[in-house]
């Protein structure tokens, strides 16, 4: 009997950027788990190639990317899959679908860019069936029933053409089992060599932010698959390092308290130290318990959301936590021992009706100030992306201040270019070059210097031998974030040098003028 291959791709980044190093030693947790799923049934073979790390032996074209004329000899798929999580690698995305549909291979789609319109823009663009919504259980039926030569129509969740127009299927519900679902099989990835393994607990977010796709109510797996994917990991890859992709860790705080006490025993019964990094809300600052919890558990760094430290701008985005606030709560992170990653959005649009003007230098200062007082050990600064499908493009599109995407396309949508026309009396182009200045004080090549005089000051742990993990401690986190700001150089330095290259400021020009005109045109009521 025929056997069918699924190769799930995930497409690369279209430049060098500020993601790219990361991206190197990971992989997405949500193809991965798709894949898993399909692994159990009959006759399908499964892989995922993340085209973003092809470390191992990878095919790679000579342009970007994977080579798939070679893949397509070696291993051919019947079907191939597409990770459309990232806005910024649509473009890269089409062109793979163009390629196998060519090929007569048929083609699905999913993530967090397939909404409203871009379903319609998918399915001219090389797509044979989007997936809306999670797709562990909709892949399952929609590949049996093209094994079989079955009627899509009955399967939920999906949208294809039929006769040139778009058909939708009623609406999939979110799942709500998880222990039904097999463990993420990262053997199942292809060519990659994966150093920080994602795993998760906790779909959904229910803070509403006006920037961001991750909506609904918080749905929870039990700590104890959290922890039986963990074990399987370490004890099959050696896996040690682990990113919990939750978007906010410690939502359901009793169960979250008790799985940090049993990764915790888990650690002390098998003799082996892991390193977790989790995202998390600057407010559990106030929940000892948690904090203490989290630290036993080996969590070791923290992503927090801080976004601005500028309060008109916070209460835009509806946060509810005054700068000085966050300052102090950032500390209590870092009194913890916690390495504490800040992510910021800089020059975020106001609110219709605040009346406030703050000259980009000003912006830039406050930012600087606020990153050195509230004692960041790394930080990430972008610029707002009007997703679609955000109340922020919707709020940005009636106001007509989004540049077309006919001059600034998908492939710009990463958070490192300016994509509207900001608040006045900020410029776009002062916009586009301020997170390069926050980022260039903060990311120094002056560090290297401090990576060797930390070294020569490691015998200094001498005088801990009292309390060797206190001087551990001491010496250990300078001498990383040395490191870490030096290698942020490096980085910046490369992707400067891409954005040169680029040509994105002739579009942001093109994109200003059309902008004008359709201002001019259709001026506000």
């Amino acid at each position: 009997m025929k056997r069918y291959r699924l190769r799930i791709v995930i497409p690369a980044y279209p430049a060098f950027n500020v993601y790219s190093r990361i991206a190197r030693g990971t992989v997405a947790l949500g193809p991965v788990c798709v894949a898993s799923t399909v692994n159990e049934m009959e006759r399908w073979d499964v892989e995922v190639i993340d085209e973003n790390n092809l470390r191992r032996y990878g095919p790679i074209s000579n342009s970007r990317g994977a080579d798939h004329e070679f893949l397509q000899r070696q291993r051919p798929a019947d079907v191939v899959g597409l990770y459309g999580g990232l806005t910024s690698t649509i473009p890269r995305l089409y062109k793979i679908a163009r390629f196998y549909k060519e090929r007569g291979v048929i083609t699905i789609a999913g993530g967090q860019h397939f909404v409203g319109d871009n379903i319609t823009e998918a399915l001219s663009s090389g797509i044979d069936y989007v997936v809306i919504g999670e797709g562990e259980e909709t892949i399952k039926e929609l590949l049996s029933a093209i094994e079989n030569r079955r009627d899509v129509n009955n399967i939920n969740g999906i949208a294809y053409l039929n006769n040139g127009e778009v058909v939708y299927t009623p609406k999939r519900e979110p799942i709500v089992d998880f222990d039904k679902l097999p463990l993420p099989d990262f053997s199942l990835v292809r060519y990659a060599k994966i150093k920080l393994y994602p795993v998760g607990r906790i779909r959904g977010c229910g803070m509403d932010c006006e920037f961001c796709t991750v909506k609904g109510k918080p749905r929870y797996a039990s700590p104890e698959r959290l922890l039986e994917c963990i074990s399987f990991l370490l004890e099959t890859k050696d896996a040690r390092h682990f990113f919990i992709v939750d978007d906010l860790f410690g939502q359901q705080r009793d169960e979250t308290i008790r799985f940090c006490n049993m990764l915790r025993d888990y650690q002390k019964n098998i003799g082996q130290r892991l390193d977790l990094t989790v995202q998390i809300r600057l407010d559990k600052a106030k929940d000892l318990e948690l904090l203490s919890a989290m630290r036993q558990a080996g969590i070791d760094a923290v992503a927090i959301g801080f976004e601005s430290p500028i309060e008109e701008e916070l209460k835009a985005m509806n946060k509810h936590l005054s700068p000085e606030d966050m300052v102090s709560l950032a500390r209590i992170y870092h009194k913890f021992g916690f390495l504490v990653h800040g992510m910021f959005i800089f020059g975020y649009p106001l609110q219709e009706g605040v009346d406030v003007r703050i000259p980009v230098k000003r912006r830039i200062k406050i930012f600087k100030y606020f990153i050195k007082k509230a004692k960041l050990d790394t930080i990430q600064v972008l610029l707002p992306a009007p997703l679609l499908g955000t109340k922020l493009r919707n709020r940005l599109q009636k106001q007509n201040r989004v540049y077309s995407i006919q001059d600034v396309g998908w492939e710009y949508y990463d958070g490192n270019f300016v994509l509207f026309e900001p608040d006045e009396p900020m410029s776009a182009e002062e916009m586009q070059n301020a997170i390069r200045n926050i980022m260039g004080r903060f990311y120094q090549f002056r560090y290297v210097f401090m990576i060797g005089l930390n070294i020569f000051s490691f015998p200094t742990l001498v005088f801990f031998m009292h309390n060797i993990k206190l001087g551990w401690k001491k010496w250990y986190r300078p001498w990383r974030n040395a490191l870490v700001r030096f290698g942020g150089w490096v980085i910046m330095k490369g992707w400067t040098s891409e954005f040169k290259k680029g040509g994105f400021l002739r579009k942001l020009q093109k994109a200003k003028e059309r902008l004008k005109t359709s201002q001019n045109n259709n001026p506000p009521a």
